[in-house]
């Protein structure tokens, strides 16, 4: 996990804020599919007991980017990090196969976050 929270300014320093996002997911997801019980730690219900080691750390990170994405408009001023980690649970339990569905499923989720052109 550590590895992974790491990762964040190196990610926001070569890509979009949105892009890193992607990035930082999708690896954080492999972990998760890895670490079968780290998912868990991360539900919303659970987040009480493990707040200092997986929960807090994650969403600071996830804030990082949001942050970034607020800053410099290309994300929804709305977008909170709970509310991600809520939505992204999904992916780690999503089926790998025959097909890998958490990639199409975390694209839906990031064009979410995306600011809307005004109408």
């Amino acid at each position: 996990m550590a590895r992974i929270i790491g990762t964040v300014p190196d990610l926001l320093a070569r890509m979009s804020p949105l892009e890193a996002l992607r990035h930082w997911t999708t690896d954080l997801v492999e972990a998760m599919r890895r670490k079968h019980g780290l998912g868990d730690a991360l539900s919303p219900s659970a987040h009480q007991a493990i707040s200092e080691q997986s929960y807090g750390p994650v969403v600071a990170a996830i804030t990082s980017f949001l942050d970034a994405g607020k800053k410099d408009g290309s994300i929804r001023t709305d977008a909170d990090p709970g509310d991600f980690v809520q939505l992204t649970g999904a992916l780690w339990r999503a089926a790998s196969s025959p097909e890998d569905r958490a990639p199409r499923m975390l694209a839906l989720i990031l064009d979410g976050l995306r600011t809307q052109p005004q109408r």
